[in-house]
């Protein structure tokens, strides 16, 4: 009954924009840390972007000052605005709720 749907990815060139959201049901929403992950294949999957009950974030090194993770605690939503998007941002973007739910990715291709 858990379901979290990532939406909002597609094909953009380098520069560009994309905002991700995930829609979260069945959980209760407003106590959880939401995270962002991505992962390309053969590659680890790696923590983008979090932001805890209290709006809190974190965000890694390599999308600090172009990633921006917000939350809508009303629309049980979380999104990830992403601007001055580069090659090497190019994976499947995943959605995680509390320590152990996860939606099933979204692709993000940047790519002239």
């Amino acid at each position: 009954q858990v379901q979290l749907v990532e939406s909002g990815g597609g094909l953009v060139q380098p520069g560009g924009s994309l905002r991700l959201s995930c829609a979260a049901s069945g959980i209760t929403f407003s106590t959880s840390t939401m995270s962002w992950y991505r992962q390309d294949p053969g590659k680890l999957r790696e923590l983008v972007a979090s932001i805890t009950s209290g709006g809190k974030t974190n965000y890694a090194d390599s999308v600090k000052g172009r990633f921006t993770i917000s939350r809508d605690n009303a629309k049980n939503t979380v999104y990830l605005q992403m601007n001055s998007l580069k090659p090497e941002d190019t994976a499947v973007y995943y959605c995680k709720a509390f320590l152990y739910y996860w939606g099933q990715g979204t692709q993000v291709t940047v790519s002239s």
